[in-house]
């Protein structure tokens, strides 16, 4: 019995050793979290500068949960959401213009959450350029991240 003890004593520091230097750290795996968060970004503000919308939208939860607040005003679901960017940004009259995200700050919330708090800015083709704050809720998928929630504010 006395040598199973010692044995045992011997041999779990190694077990623990070769365990632990298989389980990726933490902080690597939410780095990569958090630039997959960041390219679901990226994604969207290049498709936006190539007008087009229904690529702009994969970055959010094709889902009737999606919200999506701007202003006073609350929109629920994911057609929604598009038909009310069709609406304001792509409608007879009204241009896509130029997207530019800025001032980037991904805080993970655990492993399959996260929350993003952001700047945008539109250059229009007639020179207007509006501009504002956004905050988003990110969730992850089993087919990528998506956001489940975006409050977005204009500059007054």
């Amino acid at each position: 019995m006395r040598k199973k003890r010692i044995l045992c004593l011997v041999l779990l520091p190694l077990f623990a050793a070769s365990t632990a230097a298989q389980t990726p750290p933490t902080n690597m795996s939410e780095g990569d979290n958090k630039t997959a968060v960041e390219h679901v970004l990226i994604t969207q503000q290049e498709a936006w500068n190539h007008h087009d919308l229904d690529a702009f939208m994969a970055g959010y939860w094709n889902s009737a949960d999606l919200t999506f607040f701007s202003g006073v005003k609350q929109t629920s679901g994911w057609q929604a959401t598009l038909d009310r960017y069709k609406a304001k940004y792509s409608s007879p009259g009204h241009e896509m213009g130029t997207l530019e995200f800025s001032a980037l700050r991904i805080e993970m919330l655990g492993p399959e959450a996260a929350f993003v708090r952001g700047a945008w800015h539109l250059t229009m083709p007639d020179g207007e350029t509006p501009h504002g704050l956004f905050t988003l809720v990110f969730r992850k998928f089993p087919d990528g991240w998506k956001i489940i929630h975006d409050h977005t504010s204009a500059a007054e």
